[in-house]
């Protein structure tokens, strides 16, 4: 059985909290009050102390303020903010690494306190080591929590952080790029992309981009932007058909414009948010082959070359869902508003056939541009968009395959679930494209 608590500790830490509430609440004479009780019954209070010792701080009277501060710190428990209180009583002192070293216990006692950093990076800049400074600065601007950023009282302080963690992630970027140089001599463009991407986003070049299924994510696929058509095998055979795929196109569009209807129509009951300009729109148009796992017979009797093709690749199939194939068409001066698709367990390919210039794609921190016949794959759960800047139509095939690092059995148990996802909420239910 526990003895019981003593009961005058227990009244100590009872007025110790009140005192520590009243001045967190701005009532500064109050908690002095209770403070001087609580030292007239425990001299060496750390608590106490601390209030006292920065109250003399603040009035100026820095020798009164040492005799406190030194004896709270090595009060037991020990109190973080006893500390840093004391580090600024050495900055008064002139005592610049006697306050580094008290603001590193502050921070080993409390990890997260950001006005640590803080008073450091601020030390730093007074012995001009503005490499020591950003460093602190970025720590600071890590822990900070979102509220504390945006406080307009604090907003000229984190504007010079983020100034000086700017400037020195630029100085570290062209020192990395000086050195790395020699290396990046011997290599492709290729050899180096996954490499330059994460220094980039390092280096704060480039923000993150990772992948965002809206509906149903695999796990442990990485966020990969493009992959690279000479990585597939089917690929050369796809892109031997452009001209006949092409040729195609051209008959459809001058014997069949109707068949084009606009590819973002929102149901009545779902939010239209970034797609409103483009809702029922047919500057961004669809020719569909493939429409939610159904075959558009018309549409494919026109295209048999193009069917060909498609037969001849991994396409996705679920059904009343996938395969999706068809020719979308994106009418001059037309942007596509960044976006994230579905699931990632497909890749989108797109088989450019009318290109004119100031056309682009953006898939995550990357840009390319569409050449007629050269296949872009792309994990289209990572935010993309795209634009037509041109005066001309422009259009490309598009359609999925599965995921290249998907297993077999892992296609199979995919194709399972989100037909039994449909199944269980019903066909017609607000579910996405899936």
């Amino acid at each position: 059985m526990s003895l019981p608590a003593d009961p005058n500790e227990a009244r100590l830490a009872a007025l110790a909290a009140e005192a520590d509430r009243l001045a967190r609440h701005g009532q500064a004479n109050a908690a002095a009050r209770l403070w001087d009780q609580v030292l007239a019954k425990a001299p060496g209070h750390p608590g106490a102390l601390n209030f006292h010792g920065a109250a003399a701080l603040a009035r100026g009277d820095v020798a009164e303020a040492r005799r406190l501060l030194s004896q709270a710190v090595r009060g037991q428990p020990p109190m973080a903010i006893a500390h840093a209180n004391f580090a600024r009583v050495l900055q008064a002192e002139g005592d610049m690494p006697g306050a580094l070293a008290e603001l590193d216990r502050a921070l080993r006692l409390e990890p997260g306190a950001y006005a640590a950093h803080l008073e450091k990076a601020k030390i730093y800049g007074q012995l001009g080591r503005e490499r020591d400074q950003a460093l602190a600065y970025e720590s600071a601007l890590h822990l900070a929590p979102p509220q504390v950023l945006q406080l307009p009282e604090l907003a000229p302080v984190f504007e010079r952080a983020q100034a000086a963690v700017q400037r020195n992630k630029r100085e570290l970027g062209a020192f990395l790029d000086a050195r790395l140089d020699p290396l990046r001599s011997g290599l492709g463009s290729r050899s180096l992309a996954r490499f330059e991407e994460s220094l980039d986003v390092s280096l704060g070049r480039k923000p993150v981009y990772l992948s965002r299924p809206a509906m149903f994510r695999i796990t442990g696929l990485p966020s990969i932007a493009f992959f690279e058509r000479e990585d597939f095998a089917w690929a050369p055979a796809a892109e031997a058909c452009t001209a006949a795929i092409r040729a195609e196109l051209e008959q459809v569009l001058a014997g069949d414009q109707a068949g084009f209807v606009p590819y973002v129509q929102t149901r009545p009951d779902e939010p239209v948010g970034q797609f409103a300009p483009l809702d029922r729109n047919p500057d961004w148009s669809a020719y569909f082959l493939w429409h939610h796992g159904r075959r558009v017979e018309d549409h494919i009797a026109r295209c048999p070359a193009t069917m060909a093709m498609l037969e001849g690749v991994p396409q996705v199939e679920v059904a009343q869902r996938a395969p999706a194939a068809f020719f979308s068409a994106l009418k001059p001066r037309t942007r596509i508003p960044p976006h994230n698709g579905a699931t990632n367990c497909r890749l989108t390919v797109h088989l450019p056939l009318v290109i004119p210039p100031d056309c682009g794609i953006r898939v995550g921190n990357h840009v390319r541009t569409w050449t007629p016949g050269e296949l872009l794959l792309f994990d289209d759960t990572v935010e993309h968009a795209a634009w037509n800047d041109s005066d001309h139509l422009r259009v490309v095939l598009i359609f999925d395959v599965w995921h290249p690092m998907l297993t077999a059995t892992e296609r199979q148990l995919v194709k399972e679930s989100l037909e039994g996802i449909m199944a269980f909420y019903g066909q017609d239910a607000p579910l996405g494209e899936l």
